[in-house]
């Protein structure tokens, strides 16, 4: 398995990001996730996207950072938000995800962030079970889904 960095408009990410939002609309019924992401979003020193490939060289999994300040939705100064995080079914339960949000955490906290928040829903128990094993809290909600019921937000600090 190697773990690479790539750009947000990697064609691979694309595809990726594609299964993600499907998956999105699977369990929500909606169109999957509205927040707004851009490319430059995850351009380092203020994010970074990354990618684990298999030994086929095949994308299996993904996820980024972004840095936020305090904002009128919720961040707070020094924070560096989790995007996109996403294992292909047939690779689950591998680990994939804990290297990867490993590696975004420390690539965070050399960028000088000081808290890794992200937010995902109530039908995602596997996320919510993986975030609170590694030692996220629930926070105060923050975000495009700040008001939505079913909107979990978690934070940890780097």
């Amino acid at each position: 398995m190697q773990i690479r960095r790539v750009p947000f408009d990697h064609p691979d990410a694309v595809k990726l990001n594609d299964e993600v939002q499907a998956e999105y609309h699977e369990r929500y019924g909606d169109g999957g996730d509205a927040t707004t992401l851009a490319p430059a979003d995850f351009e380092p020193p203020r994010g970074i996207f990354l990618i684990a490939y298999d030994e086929s060289d095949r994308p299996v999994a993904t996820g980024g950072w972004r840095s936020q300040d305090k904002n009128p939705e919720g961040n707070e100064d020094g924070d560096a938000e989790l995007k996109r995080m996403y294992v292909v079914p047939d690779m689950r339960g591998r680990g994939l995800a804990r290297r990867i949000l490993t590696a975004l955490e420390e690539d965070a906290r050399a960028a000088g962030r000081i808290r890794m928040v992200l937010e995902t829903g109530d039908k995602q128990p596997e996320a919510i079970a993986l975030y609170t094993a590694t030692g996220y809290e629930p926070c105060a909600k923050f975000g495009y889904y700040r008001f939505y019921e079913d909107s979990r937000c978690f934070a940890k600090a780097l």
